[in-house]
């Protein structure tokens, strides 16, 4: 199967390491940075690097048509994700992503209801997929992605009826010598934690909430332990309830008191911002700023120290008529990531599920046309092939015991 890899940053780099051990993959690596995409492409010695302005969309066809690529492999951040979509559907390739189009709030209810959601700019595309019958998997890294498989799995395999499919995220990773050192992309970051979260309930439909809201403190596995999780805007509350029956879905985030306040300090000064002000004789984007002024999170690796965890956790109704409430997870340790791939734990674990699934397409265990999440697909050879890389996931039962 022939890649092209767009987007060469800490996620796509750690795509390429992990491509570069399996037979399957050829990539070529594209990124706006023509040093950036040889970095990662020193990966393997096949692998060739170009340089591409993610934002043309002609460009990015002919590229795909000149290397004769299978698929594109979108691994920029979401602001680049339609072009990309587009250009991939005009050469008439598949295509893949781990974020989905952006979000626009509702102008005179933002906190009540949607405007334009996550992602419905792609699937107002999906009939158009379907006739070139071309795929477009959207949302596959590991939240979106494997947090939707595990739904998926939760589904066929566990349950009978579903109450909640509740994403939950959490780490105790630490940064030595940063006072403030995002771990992932602070754009992206930025995008979903500012943005109104987004919640599904059968009786209601998708609806929005204020940022942060709704904490609880959940208890994450592999001695993370509690850690106070708020509403954050999230693909897989957009994706779930169209592949997945249940009463209610929800994202929630463990970004810590700090975290948030930071965030807010950023909003109350405008610093989230994305259009370009002025500044003496150019114009900046103030959260393009923040970003350049904040460490790569790449490049943090051999300053972590701790775990990550990313998961679904799921309550209802066993096969066997009985409650049942579990926490379907994916834990990785900084230290095992950066020993094996060289590569920080955040970035890895989002890198390593589009590699596994492209696998599965490769070899005919995935197949379909059109639009599609991760849901859509059968969970048991993704769960059964993650854990064939070394890196397994678990489900930790937290049913309470009958009486």
């Amino acid at each position: 199967m022939r890649i092209l890899l767009v987007g060469a940053g800490g996620v796509g780099t750690a795509f390429a390491r992990i491509a570069a051990r399996r037979p399957f993959a050829e990539l070529v690596i594209a990124d706006y940075d023509l040093a950036r995409a040889q970095h990662a492409a020193a990966a393997r010695d096949t692998y060739r690097a170009v340089r591409l302005d993610a934002r043309d969309e002609a460009a990015t066809a002919a590229l795909l048509t000149e290397h004769s690529c299978d698929v594109l492999m979108n691994a920029t951040d979401p602001r680049f994700v339609l072009p990309l979509f587009r250009g991939a559907l005009a050469a008439g390739t598949n295509y893949l992503d781990m974020a989905m189009s952006l979000s626009h709030p509702h102008q005179d209810a933002p906190y009540g209801n949607t405007g334009v959601k996550l992602g419905d700019a792609q699937f107002a595309l999906a009939d158009q997929w379907e006739r070139a019958g071309k795929l477009a998997l959207v949302g596959i890294g590991v939240e979106p992605g494997l947090s939707d498989v595990f739904a998926r799995h939760a589904a066929d395999e566990l349950f009978s009826e579903i109450n909640e499919l509740g994403v939950r995220d959490g780490a105790n990773l630490e940064v030595a010598g940063q006072e403030f050192a995002p771990t992932f992309s602070i754009w992206t970051t930025i995008e979903e934690c500012l943005n109104p979260p987004v919640i599904w309930e059968a009786d209601r439909g998708w609806f929005t909430t204020p940022p942060f809201s709704e904490p609880e403190v959940f208890t994450f596995p592999a001695g993370i332990g509690p850690v106070e999780c708020v509403n954050v805007e999230h693909e897989e509350v957009l994706l779930m309830p169209r592949w997945v029956r249940a009463r209610r879905v929800t994202f929630k985030y463990g970004l810590g008191a700090e975290f948030i306040g930071v965030l807010q300090t950023l909003h109350k000064l405008g610093l989230d911002a994305t259009e370009p002000v002025k500044v003496g004789g150019t114009s900046v984007s103030p959260r393009d700023v923040v970003a350049a002024c904040l460490p790569d999170p790449a490049t943090l690796g051999d300053k972590m120290t701790g775990l990550t965890c990313a998961g679904t956790w799921v309550t209802g109704t066993g096969k066997d008529g009985g409650p049942r409430e579990v926490y379907l997870h994916h834990v990785v340790d900084n230290a095992w990531s950066m020993a094996e791939y060289g590569s920080q734990a955040v970035v890895w674990q989002t890198a390593v599920n589009p590699v596994v699934a492209l696998e599965l397409l490769d070899c005919g265990a995935w197949s379909g046309t059109g639009v599609l999440g991760p849901e859509a697909l059968p969970a048991r050879p993704f769960l059964d092939l993650l854990t064939g890389y070394g890196s397994p996931w678990a489900c930790e039962e937290r049913t309470p015991p009958r009486t």
